[in-house]
């Protein structure tokens, strides 16, 4: 969710920024624009649309040295060239990424200024600009911003007449690359990748000045700041196709990967598991939070580890769990899920847990995520970089790793015993088998891409995982597709069902298998498409029109191949309709805004 790339240096600037923001397009955008400063003076080009609708419309040569860029994702007024960044208000040139809350009171204030566009961002060019003609230095502007501003910010400004880079940030990310032609500033490290793995990592309130040969970090008061010069362990690599149609299907085939680099520590040496999860057994209730995807992880969790872990577990959409009253048990956890480790509403919940003194676990994929920084404990899942917006091989590793917390309580209680662990030592193969053979989800995907509706049933367990495969068909392919609980079918829903419906039933409980099969019946009954992804044959032919067998595995595993198959639907789904697949229409990948 809008990307801010920003060089000073040596080098022309243009054709880095532009390289940094198409490296941040994963994070979903509708307009890119840049500033740069040349002959003493600062230009602004801006475009609605693609990147590459930006580049047709400047010099990429450009004799300049000195710039910022932004993809806007947009969230005060509509998508247009006016409203897209860098905004320029007097000396000041910005781009910013989150929101203030109180730009309307602020911009009530400004009076003297003549605003052209619906953003908060223009408001906060006019406040810079007004607080720089009051200060006449920009450091002294920066420490009275952050006690103006309410709300979430990542800054980039350029000042008249100054060949400087100001950055400062609350609560949306922003990283500083360092490398030896010149300094960036970024809101993630992909962005920088191609010119450098080294990089200061900018907390809350603090704020920095960038020239072409030096970096200085300041703190919330305006004392220079020492901090650690980090390096990024991953590579440009990893952000590329290699030869794939989509970033997306690359990262499906990267799951048999990245589940054995997030599992294996834990499951080739239990001593590892045990001092990574040491404690968890304390806790007579958790709660487990996420948006999107992460809330349906979690749901797939709570079903393990209320399982085999014996304990009460509460799943909640961050944004509501926030505005909610809670009662805590005396020895209450909170456990958050975020892939970025940048999510708003996410981080919002953790402060608010730590505030009331609850303890805090967090699931992340970012080594050095605000999340993961202010978390009491974290537990990292190794998916590396995803760059489609439509999250595949991050959901398996938040799953798996909600399954190892369910497998240690179970063999703390003595509900399970260290033989399962043969079961994970496995799962990459199987998945492997899965991907070398996709037909079965191609025929499905060519039966069902033309429908407008699709549901997905199951229950327990396969409830879960329906709402997530519903999830991943409506992201990418733009189907209006649902999950529902088969037990609810009959209190309404099925009234939704007509002749040629397609519904996908997953089907892998054998508690409920039989219940769930009596609902696959009535939708049958009322002309449904069926189709059935489980782990045990269907004898009666009559209940589908095709069926996806997956191997039969203890459910601690098992729900990682149902939701390879689910995510191969998909896919096939939005490419037989010619999406967008990496970058779904007003989508961002990582959400740092409410």
């Amino acid at each position: 969710m809008c990307g801010i790339v920003g060089y000073t240096g040596k080098d022309k600037c243009i054709p880095k920024i532009i390289s940094g923001l198409e490296s941040l397009e994963y994070r979903g955008y509708d307009s890119a624009g840049i500033a740069y400063i040349i002959n003493g003076e600062i230009e602004i080009k801006k475009e609605q649309g693609r990147i590459a609708n930006l580049k047709e419309s400047i010099k990429l040569n450009e004799d300049s040295y000195t710039g910022i860029g932004h993809t806007r994702w947009a969230t005060h007024g509509k998508p247009c060239k006016v409203n897209s960044h860098p905004h320029h208000v007097g000396k000041i040139t910005l781009v910013h990424n989150g929101i203030v809350e109180n730009y309307e009171s602020l911009k009530a204030e400004l009076k003297e200024y003549k605003f052209v566009s619906e953003t908060d961002s223009e408001v906060v060019a006019a406040l810079i600009d007004k607080l720089y003609s009051e200060e006449k230095d920009m450091l002294k502007v920066l420490v009275k911003l952050k006690d103006t501003l309410v709300g979430s910010y990542a800054l980039g400004i350029l000042v008249e007449g100054e060949d400087k880079i100001y950055a400062i940030r609350k609560d949306s990310p922003l990283i500083i690359g360092v490398s030896e032609d010149g300094n960036f500033i970024a809101s993630d490290v992909p962005a920088i990748l191609e010119y450098t793995n080294m990089y200061y990592l900018i907390l809350n309130d603090e704020f920095a000045e960038l020239t072409k040969d030096d970096i200085v970090i300041y703190d919330r008061d305006g004392n220079v700041s020492t901090k650690n010069l980090l390096t990024f362990e991953g590579s440009q690599e990893a952000a590329m196709k290699n030869g794939y149609e989509h970033f997306m299907l690359k990262e499906i085939y990267e799951q048999p990967k990245v589940i054995m680099d997030t599992i294996k520590e834990y499951i080739y040496n239990l001593d590892n598991l045990n001092e990574k999860m040491s404690g968890l057994e304390k806790y007579d209730e958790i709660d487990i939070v996420g948006c999107g995807s992460a809330y349906h992880v979690g749901l797939v969790g709570k079903s393990l580890i209320t399982k085999y872990g014996k304990k009460r577990v509460n799943v909640d959409i961050a944004s509501e769990y926030r505005y909610t009253e809670h009662v805590y048990s005396k020895n209450n956890l909170i456990i958050l899920i975020s892939q970025s480790g940048e999510t708003a509403d996410t981080l919002a919940v953790l402060r608010q847990a730590k505030e009331e003194g609850i303890d805090t676990l967090a699931i992340v994929n970012v080594v050095g995520s605000s999340i993961a920084r202010e978390a009491d404990r974290v537990l990292y899942i190794k998916a590396g970089v995803e760059v489609a917006v439509a999250t595949t091989k991050a959901y398996i590793c938040q799953l798996m790793m909600l399954s190892l917390i369910a497998l240690y309580l179970g063999l703390k209680n003595n509900v399970l015993d260290e033989s399962i662990v043969e079961e994970y030592e496995n799962i990459d193969a199987l998945i492997e088998e899965i991907l070398s053979d996709t037909k079965d989800t191609e025929e499905i995907a060519n039966s069902i891409y033309q429908n407008k509706d699709v549901f997905y049933l199951g229950r327990k367990v396969d409830y879960a995982l329906s709402m997530e495969a519903s999830l991943k068909l409506k992201e990418v392919s733009y189907l209006h597709s649902e999950a529902y609980a088969a037990g609810e079918l009959k209190h309404g829903t099925i009234s939704l069902i007509e002749e040629g419906t397609p519904v996908i039933s997953i089907i892998t409980d054998d508690d409920i298998r039989l219940k769930t099969l009596s609902n696959v019946k009535e939708v049958c009954a009322r002309g449904a498409k069926s189709y059935i992804i489980t782990n045990e044959e269907v004898l009666d032919k009559d209940l589908y029109t095709k069926v996806i067998m997956i191997p039969k595995l203890h459910d601690l595993v098992g729900s990682v191949l149902v939701m390879v198959k689910c995510q191969l639907i998909a896919y096939y789904v939005a490419k037989l309709n010619g999406c967008d697949i990496d970058k779904p229409r007003n989508l961002a990948k990582s959400v740092t805004v409410e």
